[in-house]
């Protein structure tokens, strides 16, 4: 064998043996996700927490039934975030917890956007007293790309409990509730998207990759074996 062919079949060789090994890759991410799901549905079947039982270290999407005060002066308007086709804002506004001294960011509900004017927000009803709210259990909002170091005040694009509980002085658990029923509606909707574990894009990156690999295998064996068998057989 010459020493092209050599090289030809060592380079197939790391080819095959790369794209086949990130295929696989792919598929176990999958099988985690899968595995992760598995424990979300698990979780949101279990019966609800109170504020009492709900810390730092419980597992997330557990379902929650929850006393509290809403702090309306720390209400935030997260923007950019579509409900039902439509261009709105996530209302975010922190619960002090009855019966504790520490406070829970609730992602209550959407609300529309003013497609003329981005400051001009809907009202916004907010109880006063004790309210008793229903939802599971997240972790921040999901953070959308921004420019700098990111907003502050009433309107923002994005929300975390550790930098929020430090600019306010609020005592901040590390998670959120996203609300699913209570006593205020407030023309809210909670149309909660389910969560996107991205399992079809794993799938559709293994498939690429195996693809790519029964490629590389198949030209190598076309060019350094079946083409120049037909070459020699040609009169």
């Amino acid at each position: 064998m010459t020493l092209r062919r050599w090289l030809a079949l060592v380079a197939a060789l790391l080819g095959v043996a790369l794209t086949a090994r990130l295929g696989v890759w792919q598929l176990d991410r999958a099988q985690q996700k899968l595995a992760l799901q598995a424990a979300m549905e698990a979780e949101a079947v279990r019966p609800p927490l109170s504020a009492a039982d709900v810390g730092a270290a419980t597992p997330l999407h557990r379902r929650v039934v929850l006393r509290g005060q809403w702090l309306p002066e720390r209400t935030v308007w997260l923007d950019n975030r579509p409900m039902d086709g439509r261009a709105g804002f996530y209302v975010v506004t922190p619960l002090r917890l009855a019966g504790r001294g520490d406070s829970v960011l609730v992602q209550r509900g959407w609300a529309p956007r003013d497609p003329a004017n981005r400051t001009h927000l809907p009202p916004l009803v907010t109880p006063p007293g004790e309210v008793e709210i229903t939802g599971r259990l997240a972790a921040s909002p999901s953070r959308l790309y921004e420019l700098g170091a990111g907003e502050a005040g009433l309107i923002r694009q994005n929300l975390d409990p550790a930098t929020f509980a430090l600019e306010t002085g609020l005592a901040l658990l590390p998670l959120t509730v996203i609300q699913t029923d209570g006593t205020d509606d407030g023309g809210l909707l909670r149309h909660w998207p389910a969560p996107d574990l991205g399992l079809q894009k794993h799938y559709g990156y293994a498939f690429q990759w195996f693809a790519l690999c029964a490629l590389i295998l198949a030209l190598y064996v076309w060019f350094q074996h079946v083409r120049p068998r037909l070459h020699r057989q040609q009169p």
